[in-house]
């Protein structure tokens, strides 16, 4: 194992408009699944170097800063996200885990393809991965030589466009919580205008992951570790999440039921603990 003996050490990744305070406490607070691992786990979270604006809600109820990985998925900045990643890593790891939420999860996808492209005979600096919600950018497919269709760069702008539709009615609900009466529908339960059918949220076939033909893909570019892809059938952007595990040989997968977020039931939070650990025995 990574660091200390008998230590399960987990780096986590936050997503767009959030923190790494904010993430941890996404993941610990009531029924959360860390409250559900061993205490072996030692969770340690990074903040990203840019301020953007506050993801929906979180403003209301976290008053840390609200950061993210880049603004906008060029190559360019992405790499630039890569390289404070990549000093922490070399100052705090090796990780046994690095988890991702959202952006967080295309930085360490990004992070492990360009690596395994650059440095193929280097080992990279953690074990496995966990993917909450989130994909791969195409404009680092594209830079690496992936063949990226129209069709999958049509469906990223539409799954983007819809989910910040999505993010912003889920903020206004936030703002008038008081008023809101149990069993009330969420904003994830507006299915209208998804390119995917939520009752039947199944990986594709390879030859066609929401545009993208992942059925031949370069050898250096299979992400062979463990991963695991966590996933909501309501997310607008399932298909991403889809494209990001079409490149994992050696992946489980747990559809959460929800939309883009963490939820918090006890079901779900003892589901995604029990993979993790799952996914600790295969890399001891």
């Amino acid at each position: 194992m990574a660091g200390e003996s008998n230590v399960i050490k987990v780096l986590g990744l936050h997503g767009m408009g959030t923190s790494g305070r904010i993430f941890q406490s996404q993941t610990v607070i009531s029924a959360a699944f860390r409250s559900k691992l061993p205490d072996a786990f030692v969770f340690e979270f990074l903040d990203a170097p840019h301020r953007t604006n506050p993801a929906p809600a979180t403003d209301i109820f976290f008053k840390s800063d609200h950061l993210g990985w880049w603004q906008t998925p060029t190559v360019d900045n992405i790499r630039n996200a890569l390289e404070v990643l990549d000093e922490h890593l070399e100052k705090h790891g090796p990780y046994d885990i690095l988890m991702g939420f959202s952006q967080g999860c295309s930085l360490i996808a990004s992070y492990i393809l360009f690596h395994t492209r650059k440095t193929p005979n280097t080992p990279l600096p953690f074990k496995s991965a966990v993917f909450i919600c989130g994909g791969i950018p195409l404009s680092v497919l594209e830079y690496l030589g992936i063949e990226v269709s129209e069709e999958a760069k049509e469906i990223n702008q539409k799954t983007g466009d819809l989910l910040k539709n999505r993010t912003q009615a889920l903020a206004r609900m936030a703002e008038r919580h008081d008023d809101i009466k149990p069993g009330h529908a969420t904003t994830w339960d507006n299915l209208t205008g998804m390119v995917h059918d939520p009752a039947n949220a199944e990986m594709p076939k390879e030859s066609n992951v929401f545009g993208l033909d992942l059925s031949n893909l370069p050898e250096d570019l299979l992400i062979r570790m463990p991963t695991v892809h966590i996933w909501g059938a309501k997310d607008p952007r399932f298909p991403a999440a889809c494209q990001l595990a079409g490149f994992c040989s050696n992946r489980r997968e747990y559809d959460h039921g929800g939309g883009h977020e963490i939820p918090r039931s006890t079901v779900v939070s003892q589901t995604i603990a029990n993979l993790i650990i799952e996914l600790v025995k295969q890399i001891q």
